[in-house]
This record gives structure tokens, C-alpha cells and sequence, in this order.
């Protein structure tokens, strides 16, 4: 349905996780179609900018009718997902890392956090759920042997810049980093970083455009 992935710029992939959430919410609302013009208001991204993403998509809308949210969802998660087992490694396990420890979020069903790492002495050997919490010595290991490619930060803040330098010079491919500071990695290192501002802009579109319809 779509072209190479190769061929979307990476700014443009960055951006299709937030398009899927988006548009799946609109799904749960009964919603079967949705124009450039919501996703802007709801994510607060130029118009333009969504029209020019989704051109790289292939033939997914049409003019005056807009994008087929059944259609939409159907690529993203195409594109989103892959046919190995991602396996995710935590590092911080106090009420957040333990929070997402204990949901085990994911976008896809072959996404799992298999692994938490901490510097705590009183928690590491600890389990939480299935997954036992070991030392931050042993995660420069882990990574090497391929266990992990993606990692999620949620320490507290004055170490988020320490533990990504670590997870560079381990081999990590991939960081999520939940804590409020922005941290720096190499360009070969891919790094995101949980936005709230977008999340709570998004909420808004909602509640401004369904609360009253809804109650």
C-alpha cells in the first residue's frame, strides 16, 4: 500500500507513531474518516506538513473526502510493526520504571519489556511481575549479546544523561527517554523523547471537539 521506507525522510517517520494514536482515538469515537485539518489541531503540526508526510504514504485520501481512518490505521500499523520480537530493557525501577514494568506497554504485540536494570542494591535480584531486576554492571552484557536494542530511561533526571552515555558505549540502538531532560546521543543512536506537550495538546483537540457532543 505504502512506498520503501527508505524513501520517507526520518522526520516524517518520527511523526507516525503520533498519527497512529491520534487517529486510533478518533476510531474509538465512531469516527470513519478524518482530514489533514483535525490532525493539525489535535497535534498542532502545520496542515502542510501533515499533507507532505502523508504523500510519502502512497494513495491513502482523496480530495474533498479526506483520509479513511479504517485505511490509515491499517498502514501505520503495517509500517509500525515488524515480524521479529523487539525486546525492551528498562533502566529505573522506582514508580514509573515499575508502572511500565507491571502494564508492559506496546504499540504491537511483538513489543515486550524483558528486562530492568537499577543501581539499587536493596531492590536488584527483586522481581517485578515475570521480570527479575538486575545490576546496572550486567547491562553493557545484555546489549552485546542482542538481548535489547531498545531502552527506556526512567530514572530520575540527574541521571538521564549518564545512563544514555552508558547504553551508547554498550551498542543500544534505541532510547525512550521518559525523564523531563532532554539527553544527547550519537546520530546513529535513535532517541525519543516522551513529549507531554503534544499528549496534552491532542487531549484538548478531543475535549474541546467531543466533550460537549458526548455528555
Amino acid at each position: 500500500m505504502g512506498k520503501s521506507m527508505n524513501k520517507i525522510p526520518r522526520a516524517t517517520l518520527k511523526r507516525l507513531p503520533l498519527y497512529y494514536r491520534f487517529v486510533n482515538t478518533l476510531k474509538a469515537k465512531g469516527e470513519d474518516r478524518v482530514n489533514s485539518k483535525a490532525i493539525s489541531e489535535g497535534l498542532n503540526i502545520d496542515s502542510a506538513t501533515i499533507r507532505r508526510d502523508f504523500s510519502y504514504f502512497g494513495e491513502l485520501g482523496k480530495k474533498g473526502y479526506g483520509y479513511n481512518i479504517d485505511s490509515l490505521l491499517e498502514f501505520f500499523k503495517s509500517e509500525l510493526s515488524d515480524s521479529d520480537i523487539i525486546k525492551i530493557g528498562i533502566v529505573g525501577v522506582g514508580h514509573l520504571g515499575t508502572a511500565l514494568i507491571s502494564y508492559n506497554f506496546s504499540i504491537h504485540d511483538d513489543m515486550t519489556i524483558t528486562e530492568a536494570f537499577d543501581i539499587r542494591e536493596d531492590i536488584i535480584g527483586t522481581t517485578v511481575g515475570d521480570i527479575t531486576i538486575k545490576s546496572m554492571d550486567d547491562i553493557k552484557e545484555t546489549i552485546a549479546s542482542g538481548e535489547l536494542e531498545v531502552v527506556i530511561i526512567a530514572t530520575p533526571e540527574s541521571a538521564a544523561q549518564a545512563v544514555t552515555d552508558q547504553l551508547v558505549e554498550a551498542g543500544v540502538k534505541g532510547i525512550l527517554n521518559f525523564t523531563p531532560k532532554r539527553v544527547h546521543a550519537p546520530q546513529s543512536v535513535q532517541v525519543h523523547q516522551i513529549d507531554l506537550g503534544i499528549e496534552l495538546q491532542s487531549l484538548l483537540f478531543f475535549m474541546k471537539n467531543y466533550g460537549a457532543s458526548e455528555a
